[in-house]
């Protein structure tokens, strides 16, 4: 049984508003009401009906490579933390200390292993834990009643590797991800992200709530205006595919660059695109909250979690497809102006999110129509309706 308490009653004229959109033709749908940015009782609804029970992405499992690599996260408000273990599995547990509850991994310390990467230290009391979560150091227990080390290990999170990204979810019962994601596998697979190289990672805070974050990234009607100065022209929006049908799990967009394009386009060594999807993009969002551009020649990703219901903690990865990588070095400036371009782009969505963000506390904003370059925002107003408006 839920123990999440009921809406507010603007909380609840939003969701009845947003389930009467969705339901509805994306001809005649309109955004979200402002209260579904800032309304604390829908935001504990999504932590337990979806952030606790859908699979959330923690980032590219090549983030990881090497044994005790480790990349920490946080699902629905339970801090957790990724490490690739001595066997090469990918594993995830709870990121608290079982003695007094100390993070064990710091965000400043991800990707860095220790003690030859081997074991998790506790930074307080040296509590050590193996890469399978078993605690395996101790110092001065000897006089505890009933203290027996073999018997303490994290909790382990429920984890799975899908096409290079690295998954987690607290419900058991949840499909695999392979499923949750199978119409996808058709697009994915011609590119090969497993083999795409990391460049790039950075978490950044933003003033926003994180569902304006999605859907600013989902929909490129905004492209021409405003990221005019980056990638704006590259895209033209007569070229954009949408799904046939609502998926319960994702949505996605796919469209190809021009020539003019500085990204985007398959490079002379790429064996795996033939024809037009050398210069193509597949773009989807994975609900509730993980979203990335795959093209040949690189991808960018976006995994966010909320941080309240008026902030959001994302973090920002770039990987090159692999033979784009073996023709650069570590200190190949084109790596720093990839970065710096992609960072310029992300800088200019955040000021719109903010923006929003804002101006939904304005006794004067009301919810607008979409436009059918939005189609992804309908899909999204699915997904959100068919987690948060049905019975629990």
């Amino acid at each position: 049984m839920s123990t999440t308490p009921s809406p507010t009653p603007e909380g609840a004229a939003a969701l009845a508003a947003l389930r009467a959109s969705a339901g509805g033709p994306l001809s005649a749908a309109r955004t979200m009401a402002p209260a579904m940015y800032h309304d604390v009782s829908i935001l504990a609804l999504e932590q337990e009906r979806m952030f606790a029970r859908d699979w959330v992405c923690v980032g590219l499992a090549a983030e990881i490579p090497a044994t005790g690599d480790r990349l920490s996260w946080e699902i629905a408000g339970r801090p957790v933390f990724s490490v690739r273990g001595a066997d090469g599995e990918v594993r995830t547990f709870s990121n608290v200390c079982r003695h007094r509850m100390m993070t064990l991994v710091e965000a400043d310390d991800d990707g860095v292993t220790a003690d030859g990467g081997r074991r998790i230290t506790c930074p307080y009391h040296s509590w050590t834990y193996d890469l399978e979560g078993r605690l395996v150091g101790t110092n001065h227990m000897e006089r505890t009643d009933d203290f027996v080390q073999a018997d303490v290990c994290l909790p382990e999170v429920r984890t799975e590797v899908w096409h290079g990204w690295t998954y987690c979810t607290l419900d058991d019962d949840v499909p695999p991800v392979a499923e949750v994601l199978g119409p996808m596998e058709a697009f994915v697979d011609r590119y090969g992200v497993a083999d795409y190289v990391p460049i790039h990672r950075v978490d950044r805070t933003w003033d926003g709530n994180w569902k304006l974050l999605v859907e600013n990234f989902m929909e490129g009607y905004h492209l021409p205006v405003l990221h005019r100065a980056t990638l704006g022209t590259w895209m033209p929006m007569d070229s954009v595919e949408f799904p046939d049908q609502r998926h319960d799990g994702f949505t996605y967009q796919l469209f190809e660059k021009d020539e003019n394009a500085v990204y985007g386009r398959a490079h002379p060594d790429n064996d795996r695109l033939e024809g037009s999807w050398r210069s193509t993009t597949f773009m989807p969002t994975i609900f509730p909250a993980h979203m990335y551009i795959l093209a040949p020649d690189h991808l960018w990703y976006l995994t966010v979690r909320p941080d309240g219901p008026e902030r959001v903690l994302l973090r920002f990865g770039i990987a090159l497809a692999p033979e784009v990588h073996a023709t650069l070095d570590g200190d190949d400036p084109r790596i720093a102006e990839m970065v710096e371009f992609f960072t310029e782009v992300c800088e200019e969505d955040r000021l719109v999110v903010e923006g929003i963000q804002a101006a939904t506390r304005s006794p004067l904003a009301q919810p607008g129509p979409l436009s059918w370059t939005e189609h992804e925002l309908h899909d999204m107003a699915g997904y959100l309706a068919a987690r948060l408006t049905t019975d629990d």
